[in-house]
């Protein structure tokens, strides 16, 4: 699940840097944060299976000079957290260990923070945002039990942004939620938004209120509530107001708050982990999932959209080729094959070389015009195929250009079409080959056709005979010598009566209904053949593998079955994920 979630938080990041259709978009920034979260959470869930029991986690956290770095001060009653009239002076998470050795806080710590590095305080560069800091308190406070008491940056300034993710690890790894407001900054809407966002974590929390002036705090608190009820659905917490004190310039923590935090601190139940963590996919699952459920819509739709093209390529085929009644040939190379079994005993020398005598003529005009090409180039058949491949693809770019105007999901529509500009020329390219290889290979089918109609006729002899007598006066076997020295072309004129005798007599003969049967099995073979090899192997399974090769901005690159094991953990559990 942790993969996944994070598969799909850097499919948004790679949508918003991407330019065009921000109106589809506005929503991703918000979900890239609860991403990040749902990924930080899901990333405490293996920190604390790693050992019976992780030190307790209070995180600190609030809006720009709120603060947090002075009060992480008085809680630890150590001067540990540089602090700084300017905002944004803490830009890193840094924890700091109370009660505990440091070496006690390390336990698989640095892969809860995944990419983040852990360096000294001292060490930290405003430079470089994935880093954080665990430092050794010395000091004892009466105000915390033992723990790692996180200061945070602020969650709103202009740069927050640069350093927000480690605001929302810090906040995810926290036990305690200590939330530090001032009279100044606590109905900001950013405070309130990022409240909204962390309720799902379910972590006891606590409000400070800083910088307070004495006797206005009951008017304060009073409207942090209805701001609470108005963004979260759980009860409204528990509040400290802090009252500033000048000569020490640190806010006074009220005595009668000395053991707030350590009786939040025993609310802690981690063996709920796991079903806070369902409960938080759960409940942004359908959400989430939007584009790339959109995106699978539009990949079903191109795959319907090619079968849709290919099944009127397969129409158009079979009615200008297979059943046309002047371009379909096949059967006539049939024809042709036969005339050379019906070659009488005795007498193939003499007709061999008078048939050759016959027909030198148009073999020596075949010579200058088609220089021997092979049988596909001049072949009706593969001259249509090419057409109806070159036609497909026109018809694939105009239905693709529609999409890219018309659906919610244009991007993804406008970079398969640009993918396919790029590789129409080697579609063509590999079509055409597999014409050619299938044409070649489609012979033998037509010599056994030959052949079977061959043992037909030796059950008729009266048939065979008649025949044998048609192929002497016409010479129809000079058929075959034309076919394999260049194909039915120009010289159709002088063979035509010769195949006409021989059709006819088929035609009329007691094998008439056999021979109308064997051409339709060789029509059905040969429709089956071309479906396959070429529509299905050299066209459709190069389309459909297309948008495996759009990059990376252009996708989520989710497939369906990585979504669909995702959601299989997601509710094979009922009281909580069990996670890789």
């Amino acid at each position: 699940m942790l993969e996944f979630i994070q598969l799909l938080k850097q499919g948004y990041q790679a949508a918003l840097n991407r330019t065009g259709n921000e109106k589809g978009r506005t929503d991703y920034p918000k979900r890239v944060e609860q991403l990040l979260l749902a990924e930080a959470f899901i990333r405490k869930g293996q920190w604390l299976s790693q050992a019976a029991k992780q030190p307790l986690q209070i995180t600190l956290l609030g809006p720009t000079q709120a603060g947090k770095s002075t009060l992480a001060n008085v809680l630890l009653n150590n001067n540990l957290a540089g602090i700084s009239p300017l905002a944004g002076y803490t830009q890193h998470p840094q924890g700091f260990c109370h009660g505990i050795p440091l070496s006690g806080s390390y336990n698989g710590l640095q892969r809860y923070f995944g990419r983040f590095q852990q360096l000294p305080a001292q060490q930290l560069d405003n430079t470089r945002h994935d880093c954080y800091a665990l430092t050794e308190s010395p000091a004892a406070s009466n105000l915390l039990p033992p723990c790692v008491l996180w200061d945070t940056p602020d969650f709103d300034s202009i740069d927050s942004a640069t350093y927000r993710e480690g605001v929302l690890r810090a906040v995810a790894l926290a036990d305690v939620l200590v939330v530090v407001v001032s009279k100044e900054k606590y109905a900001d809407q950013t405070v309130w938004d990022m409240l909204a966002l962390v309720q799902d974590l379910h972590q006891p929390t606590l409000i400070c209120l800083n910088k307070m002036a004495e006797g206005s705090e009951q008017l304060l608190i009073g409207s942090l509530k209805d701001k609470w009820q108005q963004s979260r659905t759980d009860p409204f917490p528990e509040v400290v107001a802090l009252t500033y004190h000048k000569q020490s310039g640190l806010p006074i923590w009220p005595a009668s708050s000395q053991q707030l935090l350590k009786q939040l601190c025993k609310q802690v139940n981690h063996r709920k982990q796991a079903r806070y963590e369902q409960a938080l996919l759960q409940k942004h699952w359908q959400a989430w999932l939007q584009p790339v459920l959109e995106e699978h819509q539009a990949l079903a739709e191109w795959q319907r959209t090619i079968d849709d093209l290919l099944n009127d390529g397969l129409m158009h085929y079979r009615r200008d080729y297979l059943n046309h009644p002047r371009h379909y040939e096949t059967f006539q190379q049939a024809l042709a094959e036969l005339s050379v079994l019906l070659e009488i005993p005795g007498l193939a020398g003499f007709l061999t070389g008078a048939r050759k005598a016959m027909t030198w003529p148009v073999r020596q005009m075949m010579k200058l015009t088609r220089k021997r090409h092979p049988l596909a180039e001049g072949s009706q058949e593969i001259v249509l195929l090419k057409q109806i491949a070159e036609h497909l693809l026109i018809q694939l770019a105009d239905r693709l250009m529609d999409k890219t105007e018309q659906s919610r999901h244009s991007h993804w529509w406008k970079a398969c079409n640009s993918l396919l500009r790029q590789q129409r020329s080697l579609l063509l390219q590999g079509f055409s080959q597999a014409a050619k290889h299938y044409h070649s290979d489609f012979q033998q089918d037509v010599e056994k056709t030959a052949q079977s109609l061959y043992l037909k006729l030796q059950e008729q002899p009266f048939v065979l005979n008649s025949l044998r007598a048609t192929r002497v006066t016409a010479d129809a076997a000079a058929i075959a010598i034309t076919l394999h020295t260049g194909g039915i072309g120009l010289h159709d004129l002088l063979l035509a009566p010769a195949m006409l005798a021989i059709t006819t007599l088929l035609t009329e003969s007691a094998i008439g209904g056999y021979l109308h049967k064997v051409e339709q099995e060789l029509k059905q073979q040969q429709f089956n053949t071309v479906k396959q090899q070429l529509f299905m192997d050299a066209l459709a399974q190069p389309l459909m593998a297309l948008p495996e090769q759009l990059p990376d901005l252009a996708h989520f690159s989710i497939t369906p079955a990585q979504l669909d094991s995702a959601q299989s953990q997601l509710s094979e559990k009922r009281h909580g994920l069990r996670l890789l």
